[in-house]
């Protein structure tokens, strides 16, 4: 009889389990299709029983759970003062619904998203004003901490430092804290850029030899590019933040300050030499100390770089030369070799010298196919060389053909200068042979030579 009991409660407790398994699998078909609709009234009930008892199920509770909040809060907002408690409930509970994903779904697909999910959190805090600066930062600091990897939506990171920046203006954070956090996360995010150019570069390369990409690789191209500007857009307001500060009258004493103490720490070295030279204050003594440490501490990429700056300063053109091209010899990762040929193509550019600062630039292309900066500075090169190259009004004015179609060559490449590259091509085209000119030349179809360094030639367009 004893037996039999214990058989009766198994059996049942099975039935229970399997009810139970199937009342989840309901309730989420259930909410999912209402979500699908944007029927959220309807889908909140099924969900919040799919959340509340199987929170393991399936990773859309999260996922649509998350938006479906996000919806009340902005429909309760709209009510005025009447939808201000309905709110606050709504957005207390999506960062109740945070904590719980983090709970039951720190990975997803084998990836670990403890920092996007803890920082997307934060987010929420910063959106809607939920607690102070400090207790914001703590949580996005967290996230950096725990996970810096997932932590990589331009949003959030952002508001990581800006928050951080806020804190410095109420005088809890010191300069130096400041400078060391901006080049902390700026780092971070040229890491996030650097991974979508690699995508990017990838695909490029496909389309450059021929080959026809598949709708997979056209929809990740897309995606690649409306990331990379998302990102590239939140540096530069990052950058904007810092800018009243990072000046060289506020750098070059602090570095000085802190220059004993950090001799022998390269990562320091590195980046108060980086921050310099992008402010122009490289004319300073200390930026030779400083180059020099790091070179004798660490002879790197960047060091390289820099000691071909200071020759160049100096008029030693060859010596600088050697440390540029030792530069990219050094680096290994194919993007920053891109960046250090674009900064010496620039360089080359900035004292006429339009050949070399070309070979620097077609170089930048080769390392890193996406970098349609490169492009728009090839472009540059031939728009200025206009009046020197051709022996007719008609021939100097076809460089800008030349010019036009490197810009577009940037704008096809490159979405984060998109707009910008479009509205140069724009601009020199409208600089080149009108049809009323080709017409009255009578020269449609005819090739033209440029002998002057851009060594090309451009095929006049039919009419």
């Amino acid at each position: 009889m004893k037996y039999l009991i214990i058989l009766i409660s198994l059996l049942y407790s099975n039935i229970l389990l399997s009810q139970s398994a199937d009342d989840c699998m309901s309730n989420l078909s259930i909410f999912a299709e209402y979500y699908k609709v944007k029927n959220y009234d309807s889908a909140y009930e099924p969900w919040m029983e799919v959340r509340k008892n199987c929170p393991k199920i399936n990773v859309a509770i999260y996922t649509y759970g998350k938006r479906m909040l996000e919806n009340f809060i902005k429909e309760s907002l709209k009510k005025g003062d009447e939808g201000v408690a309905d709110a606050k409930k709504y957005q207390q509970d999506l960062l109740d619904l945070y904590d719980e994903w983090l709970i039951n779904f720190p990975e997803y697909r084998g990836r670990k998203i403890v920092g996007e999910i803890i920082s997307n959190k934060a987010q929420v805090m910063v959106d809607y004003k939920l607690a102070s600066n400090q207790e914001i930062y703590n949580i996005f600091n967290n996230a950096y901490t725990e996970d810096r990897s997932s932590f990589d939506d331009p949003k959030p990171l952002y508001n990581y430092f800006k928050v951080y920046f806020q804190l410095y203006k109420e005088g809890s954070v010191t300069m130096e804290e400041i400078f060391d956090k901006y080049e902390e996360i700026s780092e971070r995010f040229e890491e996030v850029i650097d991974g979508y150019s690699k995508q990017l570069d990838i695909i490029i390369k496909k389309e450059e030899s021929g080959q026809k990409l598949s709708s997979r690789e056209s929809s990740n191209k897309r995606a690649y590019g409306i990331n990379s500007t998302a990102s590239s857009t939140y540096l530069k307001n990052l950058n904007a933040i810092i800018a009243k500060e990072s000046t060289c009258e506020n750098l070059i004493p602090l570095y000085r300050k802190n220059l004993e103490e950090n001799k022998a720490n390269p990562v320091w070295l590195n980046r108060a030499a980086s921050r310099m030279d992008s402010k122009d204050c490289s004319d300073d003594p200390l930026f030779v100390e400083l180059v020099e440490l790091l070179h004798n501490l660490n002879p790197s990429a960047n060091s390289a770089y820099y000691l071909g700056l200071l020759n160049d300063k100096k008029g030693n053109n060859q010596e600088a030369l050697n440390f540029y091209n030792e530069s990219i010899e050094l680096e290994t990762d194919n993007i920053k070799k891109a960046r250090i040929s674009y900064k010496i193509a620039t360089k080359f550019k900035n004292t006429k010298q339009f050949s070399k600062s070309r070979s620097y630039a077609r170089a930048a292309l080769d390392y890193q196919p996406s970098m349609g900066r490169a492009y728009l500075l090839i472009s540059n090169l031939y728009a200025s060389s206009a009046n020197n190259c051709g022996t007719s009004q008609f021939d100097k004015r076809a460089v800008y053909w030349l010019a036009a179609k490197e810009a577009r060559k940037a704008a096809s490449v490159d979405p984060t200068i998109r707009r910008t590259a479009v509205k140069t091509a724009e601009s020199y085209e409208g600089r080149a042979p009108t049809k009323t000119d080709i017409f009255t030349e009578g020269n449609a179809g005819a090739v033209i030579s440029f002998k002057c360094w851009i060594g090309l030639s451009v095929t006049v367009p039919s009419l």
